[in-house]
Formats: structure tokens, sequence, C-alpha cells
């Protein structure tokens, strides 16, 4: 997947999270939704830093950030899911693309 492409669908993911986000808040799950608004968002900044990365180890770093941080938004997902805060289609569907960055 060309760097672009890359950079357009985490910042895409990161609008997607922040709307849960609200969603959860509004719902008055904050604590859910400040680790999952932390994790989903900081994917496409690593991403985006990576970009600016000051040699081929930097880049690898950065990368490697964004993809724990993929793996943490994943287990936030699940939660999300096991507890009802989202359905089994809203699920699969920010599940599949947060795998993207795995």
């Amino acid at each position: 997947m060309a760097e672009s492409k890359l950079r357009e669908l985490s910042m895409e993911f990161s609008v997607e999270i922040i709307n849960l986000v609200k969603y959860l808040k509004f719902n008055h799950e904050s604590v859910i939704a400040n680790q999952i608004g932390r994790s989903g968002t900081s994917i496409g900044a690593n991403i985006h830093e990576a970009q600016y990365a000051q040699g081929k180890k930097d880049f690898i770093a950065k990368l490697e950030i964004a993809l724990k941080e993929a793996s943490e938004t994943g287990y936030w997902l699940e939660l999300l899911h096991r507890t009802n805060y989202i359905d089994g289609h809203q699920y699969k569907l920010l599940s599949d693309k947060c795998a993207h960055f795995a």
C-alpha cells in the first residue's frame, strides 16, 4: 500500500474514532473513550510523522509504534463490543479498518 494511501486511510480512521469517542462520552462512557481516542488517533499521527523520519531506523520505529497503537485500538474495540457499547456491525466495520494498519 502506498504511503499516501496509508496516510489517507489512517486519517479517515481517526475521524471515525473521534466520532466514536463523541458517542461514548454522550453515553457517559469516558474511561474507554479516552483510551481508544488516544490509541486510535495515534495510529495516523505516527504514520504521518514517519514521513519526516530522520533515517530508516526512525521511520521503522514510527511505523512500529503505529502498529502497536493499532493492536491496542483493536483491544478497545473488542471491549466496546463485548460490553454492548457498539453493535456487531459497527465492531466489524471499525475492526476491519483497524486491521489495515496491523
